[in-house]
């Protein structure tokens, strides 16, 4: 029982909390704070930022929306910004419910809701650019919440997260959001530094326990074994976090009768005359595990009470497989009430679509199998198709989904069950385990908070699983943040005008980037220290009496490294020589085996014309049929002698065999043959008289040096070679400060270099300033930025009619997944083909002089989009559009969306020709119909 002082005290805080702000706002939710969002909220009320760090579906956004209140409250602004537009979409629509619309509005770049309102939801880009052109709209700005803030890991877009932190003035609050990093601390740390007073606030606990599960067939086991979840078990003492467990043994069991199985199949055939095992080829893994079915799967959730779940399916082919095999299945997850409502809903999110379209988009197996509770969720659907597939499983009504893992990446879609159908992916280049970082992020999804009391996730049997390999994946708290900024061109040349050249240099070496890279240098440098202190020992315990003896161990390494080299020459040399010799044998020649299991004198019989290297099929004097090599000889073959052997000859005969072998004898009897060894003796190596000569001067250097007299040479010699291999270990840690030192800077110096070649600075007598095209380039963002501004200065786009500026505007945005064909495509008019070249031009006159400057290279235009967006620019219908390509809908809105921004980005660029700017707000008009006009987000 408290005292009475105590409950003083505790009254107290409960009086001055009560007049707080957080108070208030906490006041308005439907649940009490966790710890951890207390902490961080009475961290952001006291004028700190703050950087949270928790895992998915802990409930972190609350403290970005106490932000949002705060804001709201002192009559200011607040910025909420999420990496992709689905997820700004979303935000949106639930801080519309909150506070109501004419308070909130929402810029995506191509979207544009009340963009002046106290409370805006956008994407970090807008931001971004916002800050680049000092927009009016940042005045009043008090809060910035980074949602999903860990993406500036991304290294196609996480340089946008740095650079919108270093240059948000210095009166706005952060409020940074993150998935659970293994260095959250560090982050924090560089926040501290560039933000000033940040408090990072970390929390590993999931508000609803994870289950994990491995579902082998149709049976569903436990993976660790216990009676509590994994995440509620306590981390062992002493180990840094790492938790304890114990694998389930009925899966360790399953794994070995599975090894078992394999090892006996795959044991080899009898092969030699003594039947020794010959290792095959190792076949596909076997299993005596008949694995279920994508139906059956979802099927045993749903009797074992885990629906809703999602399944992740690394592939987009593969999750619309996953929905055909449900609905020939004959699956169904809904009752009529619930069919009837989802088909409501579905058709009242699409009545504005063309009828021609939806045929093209599939709608109608999609509506099917939404209306039976399943659907698949990926970048290659219709932006509204996967929000109408969000908002029912929101709502209870979709109880599976099949999607890939973009679906992990901010949008709130929890589930009761995650599954997990391969624990490796295609990325791009090579099929690749996921990390431990990638398995937390896509089973965080498992789990609702207050509907929920556990999660569940489960990873289906493939043959060769290894339950203690998952385990450890499961385990593991790894995901380490690391930046992915480098300096751009746009991003360079808008701070060179807003900051001056020195000034940005200062501002790019703030980067979390270059943070990492120092505090890397810190460690590395300490290490250096300890080895140089460690060589002055060295030398100590090497110096000699009688003279220099550093001198002399750098004399032995070079007689040393001479004679190796030597060697390794002659050898070389001599294989060359063997290889050679063995290719001009013949038939009937007599040699002799200087080396290998057939030591001795050998008959050839024939050549194995298909091997790379000659290996002649011989038979000894033993009577032993043999392949020999080059392995088997000193050097060049001598022929000795040469018999006659019958075309008849049939090695297989042992009486021929032995005919034979007397016939080899016989031949050898009057011929005097070489003392073994002695073959290659006068084979002269190209070069070896000069080794040799260098060898022979270092011999005698060393035998005229003080030392070599010394009584305790070779002690010295053992300290020398230990001071020498510190020595270059040593040195290759220097290198290493070396590169990581200013490492932005110096990328930075070699962008100006570019930007300064074609003439976009100009240098005065009062520094450097920015040309007209420089200008122009600082309006201009994307991942080919120069190269959109170096076709706007070569009038790349002039003469174009609205639809081929669309068209053109694509090859400066596309990226194909895979690579595409090399042959160029005929292009829908002679103007095109000319603006097409030019663009080529550029980019190969670009790529060259980025090489000449050690920098990464810009991305080739792509032609892929361009006969697509043609067409859809010029009115043809969606399916005309993209009749041949490979492209799904979902792909060809995203693109259509990029080609908008481009050309709106060009209409505003400053001094842009009128005409231009009238073409690109025609071609805006004529992308921005039909599904892309509709579709309401896109990724």
């Amino acid at each position: 029982m408290s005292s009475p002082s105590e409950r003083y005290l505790a009254a107290a805080e409960r009086v001055a909390f009560s007049k707080t702000r957080l108070y208030a706002f906490s006041q308005t939710l439907g649940f009490e704070l966790d710890p951890f969002q207390r902490e961080a909220c009475e961290a952001l009320e006291l004028g700190s930022g703050v950087l949270v760090a928790a895992p998915t579906g802990a409930g972190k956004t609350v403290v970005g929306e106490f932000a949002v209140y705060m804001a709201l409250q002192r009559g200011l602004k607040a910025f909420y910004t999420t990496p992709i537009k689905a997820l700004s979409n979303q935000k949106y629509n639930e801080l519309v419910a909150t506070y109501g619309a004419q308070r909130v509005g929402l810029l995506t770049g191509d979207t544009s809701v009340n963009p002046h309102a106290d409370v805006v939801v956008m994407t970090t880009e807008v931001l971004r650019n916002m800050l680049y052109a000092n927009s009016d709209t940042l005045l009043d700005l008090a809060y910035v919440v980074m949602d999903e803030v860990h993406y500036l890991a991304d290294r196609f877009r996480g340089a946008v997260w740095e650079e919108v932190i270093i240059h948000l003035p210095d009166d706005v609050q952060l409020v940074s959001l993150s998935a659970t990093v293994s260095n959250a601390e560090e982050f924090g740390a560089w926040l501290d530094t560039v933000r000033g007073d940040t408090r990072v606030v970390v929390s590993e606990h999931r508000p609803v326990p994870l289950w994990q599960h491995v579902m082998v067939g149709s049976d569903m086991f436990d993976l660790f074994a216990g009676d509590i979840a994994f995440d509620e078990s306590v981390p062992e003492s002493g180990t840094g976090g790492s938790r304890a467990y114990e694998v389930n043994p009925e899966l360790l069991k399953l794994a070995s009768t599975e090894q078992k199985l394999n090892r006996s199949a795959n044991w080899g055939r009898s092969g030699g005359r003594r039947g020794r095992r010959v290792p095959e080829p190792p076949r596909q893994a076997l299993t005596r595990i008949r694995r279920a079915s994508r139906p059956q799967v979802i099927a045993k959730l749903d009797s074992e009470g885990l629906l809703p779940a999602i399944t992740f399916i690394f592939s987009r082919n593969g999750c619309d497989a996953a929905v055909k095999q449900c609905l020939e299945s004959g699956l169904v997850l809904t009752t009529e009430t619930e069919r009837a409502a989802i088909v409501r809903r579905v058709d009242e999110a699409v009545q504005d679509i063309a009828e021609e379209d939806l045929d093209v988009l599939g709608f109608w197996t999609w509506r099917e199998g939404l209306s039976r509770g399943f659907s698949a969720h990926h970048a290659g659907m219709l932006p509204t198709f996967k929000e109408v597939v969000e908002k029912l499983f929101a709502d209870g009504l979709v109880r599976a989904v099949f999607a890939t893992e973009t679906l992990a990446l901010g949008v709130n879609m929890p589930a009761r069950s995650v599954v997990l159908e391969k624990l490796d992916k295609f990325n791009g280049e090579a099929h690749v385990d996921i990390t431990a970082g990638e398995y937390t992020q896509l089973t965080g999804r498992a789990g609702r908070r207050g509907i929920d009391v556990e999660g569940h996730a489960v990873v289906l049997w493939q043959p060769g699983t290894d339950p203690g390999a998952v385990a450890g994946l499961a385990s593991r708290r790894t995901y380490p943040l690391n930046s992915s900024f480098r300096p751009t061109y746009n991003m360079s040349i808008n701070l060179i005008a807003q900051f001056g050249r020195g000034p940005a240099r200062e501002i790019l070496e703030s980067s979390f980037a270059q943070f990492q890279a120092d505090r890397s240098v810190v460690g590395l440098a300490k290490q250096v220290r300890s080895r140089e202190e460690s060589l002055a020992g060295y030398e100590q315990a090497m110096s000699c009496h009688l003279g220099d003896f550093s001198e002399y161990a750098r004399l032995r390494r070079e007689l040393n490294d001479a004679e190796k080299r030597a060697s390794r020459t002659q050898s070389r040399h001599l294989r060359s020589a063997a290889a050679t010799s063995l290719d001009r044998l013949r038939r009937g020649d007599i040699i002799d085996i200087s080396a290998g299991r057939s030591l001795g004198y050998a008959v050839v019989l024939d050549r194995d014309e298909s091997a790379r290297e000659p290996r002649p099929t011989v038979l000894t004097q033993e009577k032993h049929i043999r392949r020999i090599s080059v392995d088997d000889f000193q050097g060049p073959v001598e022929v000795l002698s040469s018999i006659r052997i019958p075309k008849t000859f049939n090695a297989r005969s042992p009486k021929e065999r032995r005919d034979l072998a007397s016939s080899l004898r016989n031949a050898l009897h009057d011929k005097r043959p070489p003392r073994r060894g002695t073959e290659h003796r006068d084979f002269v190596v190209p070069g070896g008289q000069q080794a040799e000569r260098q060898i022979t001067d270092l011999r005698r250097q060393l035998k005229a040096h003080p030392c070599h007299g010394c009584s305790d040479r070779e002690e010295h010699a053992r300290w020398a070679e230990r001071w020498w291999k510190l020595r270059k270990e040593t040195d290759q840690l220097v290198a290493q400060i070396q590169g990581r030192t200013n490492t932005i800077a110096k990328t930075f110096d070699r962008v100006c270099q570019v930007l300064d070649s074609y003439g976009y600075l100009e240098t005065g007598g009062d520094g450097v300033a920015i040309s007209p095209a420089g200008e122009r380039l600082r309006r201009i963002y994307g991942d080919r930025d120069l190269l959109v501004a170096l076709c706007l200065e070569q009038d790349a786009f002039a003469g174009l009619t609205a639809a081929e500026l669309a068209a053109f505007i694509s090859c400066l945005v596309y990226q194909a997944k895979r690579e595409e064909a090399g042959v160029r495509p005929k292009m829908p008019s002679p103007g095109m083909e000319a603006s097409v070249t030019i663009a080529v031009r550029e980019w190969s006159q670009l790529t060259d002089l980025e090489e000449q400057h050690r920098l990464p290279l810009s991305g080739e235009p792509e032609l892929g989009l361009v006969w697509p967006m043609y067409k859809w620019a010029s009115g043809r219908s969606l399916q005309t559009a993209l009749k041949g390509t490979d492209l799904a809908a979902g792909d060809f809105v995203r693109w259509a969306k990029q080609v908008i921004d481009l050309l709106d980005q060009l209409v505003k660029v400053p001094n842009i020709d009128s005409q231009l700017a009238a073409r690109g707000r025609q071609a805006i008009g004529q992308v921005r119909r039909g599904v892309v006009a509709y579709a309401a987000v896109a990724e």
